[in-house]
């Protein structure tokens, strides 16, 4: 209940905070499991995210939810949001200031949930964890960042405009599922490594696979 809590205070946060852009879009927040072990993240609510004031819940939503069905999974186990919580004019790519605007409530939506893994969808939320990643050359990787596992992916909307990208994303996926099954055994090998080859510090990512 305490993680709902927290959840609904940000949410109302944001709801009354005026200063933030963008406020002529509906708020979509995140929504799932606040206990779920993957947290998905991607950049903005589309034109059926604002809405239904749900996050992807369009094309790409439907085939989110396939691929999490494909590792065995339903949507109501994960927890599923974006950076920027309203839609920008037309779809077009978040601005700097709109993400900017929007981390902060991020950053607290990932410390409310605390996801052991955080899967990012495109190249937008893989820069707030790996600022200088590359989405064709990271995207697929797991990482160490601070205490969880990042995983960046594909964004599904991507993928329905390309079959290469699709199969990579797919390809991905089973490396997610790869990844919760053997998550216990990947925390108990980092915690064996010496200090001095882990730090602790959330700007530190260690390629795992």
């Amino acid at each position: 209940m305490e993680k709902e809590k927290t959840l609904a205070e940000i949410k109302k946060e944001l709801e009354e905070n005026k200063s933030v852009p963008l406020r002529e879009s509906n708020l979509v927040f995140g929504e799932g499991s606040p206990d779920a072990a993957i947290m998905f993240i991607g950049e903005a609510p589309g034109f059926y995210e604002d809405r239904e004031r749900r996050p992807f819940v369009g094309r790409a939503g439907k085939l989110l939810d396939r691929l999490i069905g494909d590792i065995g999974m339903r949507r109501e186990d994960v927890y599923i949001t974006n950076i920027v919580k309203r839609r920008p004019p037309e779809n077009r790519d978040p601005l700097p200031e709109e993400l900017s605007a929007y981390r902060p409530y991020l950053a607290r939506e990932i410390d409310a949930v605390d996801p052991k893994i955080i899967a990012t969808l495109g190249r937008f939320s893989m820069n707030y964890f790996l600022p200088d990643g590359k989405i064709s050359r990271d995207q697929g990787k797991v990482f160490w960042w601070g205490e969880k596992i990042l995983l960046p992916l594909y964004h599904p909307a991507a993928a329905l405009r390309s079959t290469s990208v699709l199969g990579d994303l797919e390809k991905s996926f089973k490396t997610l599922k790869a990844v919760v099954i053997k998550y216990d055994e990947l925390v108990r090998q980092r915690r064996g490594k010496s200090s001095a080859e882990v730090s602790g510090d959330k700007e530190e990512q260690t390629s795992l696979f």
